[in-house]
């Protein structure tokens, strides 16, 4: 390391950027926080960025839970976000196996044709897909979103795990195919263990895109039963018509974050360390 990075000042500069960069960030979590404790009358006061007054009304997370119907759009979106990170996981994993460990004709420009989807942006192919899943009768189902989100999770997927699979030692295969383990067998219980890190990398990514999604949510669910958290959110915006109840949509985003944060603080070592060691490799 050079002397110059050693410096004290550089590194009370480096120190200084990080405190005002994690100010930042967790500022607008810290004020969807108090906005949720508090009422309308509060707000109407011209002190929105004010602390809540006591007593906290810890009362509108059950309001807007109960209320606006957010236990089924909680429940929609763990659902959706569930089923559509299992089977991408699952389909990322057994393609980016095949392209990495066999060489046939078209390999190279499979891979490239999967990588090359990530630079399309999704909201490109809303007409088609509307048109698709309307002839499939998926329109309205929660199936129809899982069959969406999976297809549009794959490129990234796939990108990580090849990386993954083509570090992974050959012995490993012939020592299995000595054993008589088939293709299968050797993949699932020997291949697809070792790439544990980039499958759970792959998997947080994913399931966080995906339970943050409101396009395609909105385009292909229109019954009220259906609809996944940020859609829910916005509706009940609009139900609110001309009053806006600031604390309980405070409140509703707060409940709609909170999945994302526990994953981000238990799982972001493995986030940072299987996508940059995935895409190095």
């Amino acid at each position: 390391m050079s002397a110059t990075k050693q410096h004290p000042f550089y590194k009370s500069l480096t120190v200084a950027v990080l405190l005002v960069w994690t100010a930042a960030v967790l500022y607008p979590l810290v004020w969807t926080l108090f906005g949720s404790l508090k009422d309308n009358q509060q707000f109407m006061l011209g002190k929105p960025w004010a602390l809540p007054k006591f007593p906290l009304l810890w009362s509108n997370f059950s309001y807007v839970w109960e209320t606006y119907g957010f236990s089924g759009y909680f429940l929609n979106s763990a659902i959706v976000a569930g089923a559509s990170t299992l089977l991408s996981v699952l389909l990322a994993a057994t393609t980016a196996y095949i392209l990495a460990r066999f060489a046939f004709k078209g390999s190279g420009t499979l891979l490239n044709l999967y990588l090359s989807a990530m630079m399309i942006p999704m909201i490109l192919g809303l007409i088609p897909l509307f048109f698709l899943l309307n002839e499939m009768h998926l329109i309205n189902k929660l199936v129809g979103l899982i069959i969406v989100y999976t297809a549009s999770a794959l490129p990234f997927g796939i990108f990580v795990l090849v990386g993954f699979f083509k570090t992974l030692p050959r012995e490993l295969e012939e020592a299995s195919a000595i054993d008589g383990a088939g293709y299968n067998r050797t993949f699932f219980t020997v291949m697809l263990p070792l790439a544990k890190s980039g499958l759970v990398s792959v998997g947080i990514m994913n399931a966080l895109n995906i339970w943050n999604e409101y396009i395609m949510g909105t385009v292909f669910i229109n019954d009220p039963s259906k609809y996944t958290l940020p859609v829910g959110i916005a509706i009940m915006q609009s139900e609110m018509q001309y009053r806006t109840e600031w604390g309980p949509l405070f409140a509703g985003l707060l409940l709609s974050m909170i999945p994302v944060i526990a994953v981000y603080v238990l799982f972001q070592r493995q986030i940072a360390d299987g996508v940059t060691a995935g895409a190095v490799k």
